[in-house]
């Protein structure tokens, strides 16, 4: 028998159940079919806009997370998205002028279980710049530079009100007011008041400056093993320049590109300036001074090479360069060593002392011997942004042969040279250019075995092309004025053309005056050219058409220039390009094919 208490209990459970169950019954009918999940996908169809404006809707109307889960429609939801497709539309097309677009929304589930949902936009009337005020006040109201960004901003009277234009344009100012120096600078107005019955807007921006900040003193910390006068070479500013962050980063690149320090940390605190003067603090890691590194590659010129090379970047804790390197192929071998002392101006201003012997024993285009000793003292200066020259002084001892020509004689060559380069990627440049001159004499009253005056130039240029295209040009001239005989002229000095780096289709150095067995034996004077046409495939292919033309000659009168041209494909490694080419004679009887390779990096 049970207790009464106990039955009492179990009627209330039971009497709960009964009412839970009929409120659940109750909830479905009275909100139906909102509760159900229904299988299959959802479609969002947009139309009557295209464009910026399409791509703005379509990221406003990406379906919310949850609506669709294992291929389940959450009903409920959609019909909560669907209301506010219309808002959201509105929201999207207002940064590109339209303020009262008519939006429709309408759905439909097809055969096959989609949730299709139509959404047809005629966006109206744009919204169009009534008025446009700008102005700049405080220190820097009278800045030419900022008033040319200013005069160029992108909405003016009766143009489409356009967000995205109207941000880019403000950007533009506050950064070159930052850019000039005025740290401080800000908008103390910038609205756009739109009226959207009458479809216009008024535009007003005003940017205070503030006052302008200068550089303060410069504290370098972190590489106590390089002198402190060391460093100033690699700053782009000095105490007292008016602030720049283009400068700093002008300046980190330097030290980056010094390849002596492994990490570069520059800090500009705003908030540490003492009236008005920045404090700059550079912290260094270094690398480890000492280098050997070796390398190798291939050209069809020269075939395999090799190179051995070390290095000392602070050469007895002075901040000297020492280099000593060791080139080596089958027909070429290069033995050398240079002392390059920086100078405290800039990072393109040096001194250095230079020491090589090289031996040439060539036999593929011409049959060529040479054994030859070099000294160099070279002083260089830069001569503004891009130009570097130096003025030189070579000492050259060489014993050469070439066909029946024999030259053995002694040379000091005092000259000048000046060269300069820009390009957009070192490792593939679709625009720049490079260029470099180089003038040396030397006469028998200074002890040279033959008096001359000697000129050599040769330069480059890319220009980008549309589709990917680009044009390559580049050239050579050499030219050589001789108290003396042809035959007098040092073979080490003498011109020579085909090859690689010259004029495709013909061997190396197998162009040039011959002598009276037919052997090439090198000219007074060089021209040499090349177009080339490339089309980029990808991100590190090429394919190229390319023209040649040139020859080494005794008189520019009397000169007969030839000519090479074919296709090539290219490999861009980030140790540099990896070139192959095809190249046929062109205006001769019996035109040849020759194949170009060039392969490796320089150390």
């Amino acid at each position: 028998m049970l207790h009464p208490t106990t039955l009492a209990a179990h009627g209330e459970i039971s009497s709960s159940r009964l009412l839970l169950a009929l409120l659940i019954a109750l909830c479905v009918l009275l909100l139906g079919p909102s509760l159900l999940l229904a299988q299959g996908k959802v479609r969002v169809a947009i139309e009557g806009v295209q464009g910026e404006e399409l791509e703005n809707v379509e990221v406003a109307l990406i379906l919310p997370g949850g609506l669709v889960k294992d291929g389940v429609v959450n009903e409920r939801w959609l019909k909560r998205f669907e209301k506010q497709i219309p808002g959201k539309v509105r929201q999207a097309l207002e940064p590109f002028g339209f303020y009262g677009p008519t939006v429709t929304v309408s759905s439909e589930v097809s055969g096959q279980g989609v949730h299709e949902i139509r959404v047809s936009i005629d966006p109206g009337e744009p919204v169009r710049v009534a008025s446009v005020r700008l102005a700049v006040t405080g220190a820097g109201s009278k800045e030419e530079e900022l008033a040319k960004v200013i005069s160029a901003f992108p909405l003016r009277e009766g143009a489409t009100l356009h967000h995205g234009l109207y941000e880019n344009g403000k950007d533009d100012i506050r950064k070159k007011a930052l850019e000039l120096g005025y740290l401080d600078a800000d908008f103390t107005t910038h609205e756009i008041r739109v009226d959207p019955e009458e479809r216009t807007a008024a535009i007003e921006l005003v940017l205070q400056t503030g006052d302008l900040y200068y550089f303060g003193e410069t504290e370098f910390s972190g590489a106590p093993q390089y002198p402190r006068s060391f460093f100033g070479r690699y700053l782009e500013f000095k105490p007292g320049d008016v602030f720049s962050h283009q400068k700093i980063a002008l300046t980190q690149r330097n030290l980056i590109n010094a390849d002596r320090f492994r990490t570069v940390i520059i800090d500009a605190d705003k908030e540490k300036a003492r009236d008005h003067r920045v404090p700059i603090e550079i912290r260094l890691r270094p690398s480890k001074p000492k280098r050997l590194k070796l390398g190798g590659g291939y050209e069809t010129d020269i075939g395999p090479k090799g190179s051995i090379k070390y290095e000392d970047v602070n050469f007895l804790g002075t901040s000297h360069r020492f280099q000593a390197q060791f080139d080596l192929s089958q027909p070429l071998q290069v033995i050398g060593a240079r002392y390059t002392i920086p100078d405290t101006r800039d990072i393109r201003s040096f001194s250095s002392i230079s020491f090589n012997m090289k031996r040439e024993d060539q036999t593929t285009g011409t049959s060529l011997f040479s054994e030859s000793m070099m000294a160099e003292f070279e002083k260089a200066r830069t001569l503004g942004r891009v130009p570097v020259g130096s003025v030189f002084l070579q000492v050259l001892k060489e014993n050469s042969e070439v066909g029946e020509e024999r030259t053995n004689t002694f040379s000091v060559l005092p000259g000048a040279r000046l060269s300069g380069m820009s390009y957009d990627d070192m490792i593939r440049p679709t625009r720049g250019y490079r260029y470099s001159m180089e003038l040396k004499g030397t006469h028998q009253a200074i002890g040279s075995t033959t008096g001359l005056i000697q000129f050599t130039g040769d330069g480059g240029i890319i220009v980008p092309l549309p589709a990917r295209l680009s044009l390559l040009a580049r050239s050579m001239v050499g030219a050589t004025l001789q108290n003396e005989s042809d035959a007098d002229l040092p073979i080490a000095l003498r011109f020579f053309a085909g090859g690689d780096k010259s004029v495709r289709g013909y061997a190396y150095k197998s162009l040039g005056p011959e002598d009276a067995n037919g052997d090439v034996v090198g000219g007074k004077n060089v021209l040499t050219g090349s177009l080339e046409l490339e089309r980029a495939v990808g991100n590190d292919w090429g394919v190229a058409a390319f023209y040649d033309a040139g020859n080494a000659f005794n008189d520019f009168r009397n000169m007969q220039l030839v000519q090479g041209a074919g296709m090539g494909v290219r490999y861009y490694s980030p140790i540099g390009p990896i070139k192959l080419d095809i190249a046929r004679q062109i205006g001769v009887r019996d035109p040849d094919f020759r194949i170009h390779i060039s392969i490796g990096f320089g150390l």
